[in-house]
């Protein structure tokens, strides 16, 4: 790690985030039987992987992870999924990323979901930058931190020869 980024979350920091996130999701959904995580790939997806794992032990929730990829670059909303719609349709929906920044990630993820009814949407980041330029509300957080533009928040997860981390560099 070079010496211009300083550590914000260690490996067990970030886990001890995920496991009260995933008691959060819990209690905002005491009475459904089956939750939806939607992941942004490829690290909000890793964080639902995550997130699931606490939830399978901690609770009797079925929990369907979904795999959304997203064109970031485009002006306008290309995502796929790895589900067919029918799999999410009706269901309490967990859109999860790991960095909330201007908030476009997040819209065009909830924008895959606009056009299949739900029972509700909530979302879900391991650190929101509050630089929103999107309407875009976070419903569980495990860190929020003001930062300056030009700094930079990167998540390591599940990162082959690498430890888990949070670091602003």
């Amino acid at each position: 790690m070079a010496d211009s980024q300083l550590v914000v979350l260690d490996k067990i920091q970030i886990q001890q985030k995920i496991n009260r996130i995933a008691y959060q999701i819990l209690e905002d959904n005491l009475n459904e039987k089956e939750i939806v995580l939607a992941g942004i790939w490829d690290r909000g997806y890793k964080l639902a992987l995550r997130l699931k794992e606490v939830l399978l032990k901690i609770s009797d929730l079925k929990v369907l992870i979904l795999r959304i990829d997203l064109e970031k670059n485009n002006s306008k909303l290309v995502a796929s999924t790895d589900l067919d719609e029918t799999k999410w349709k009706n269901k309490v929906i967990i859109l999860v990323d790991d960095v909330l920044n201007s908030g476009k990630t997040l819209a065009y993820g909830l924008g895959v979901f606009l056009n299949t009814p739900h029972k509700k949407i909530r979302t879900v980041v391991l650190v929101d930058r509050s630089h929103k330029i999107f309407p875009i509300a976070t419903d569980f957080v495990g860190l929020q931190m003001a930062t300056v533009l030009k700094e930079h928040v990167d998540v390591i997860l599940d990162v082959d020869g690498q430890e888990d981390c949070v670091y602003l560099s």
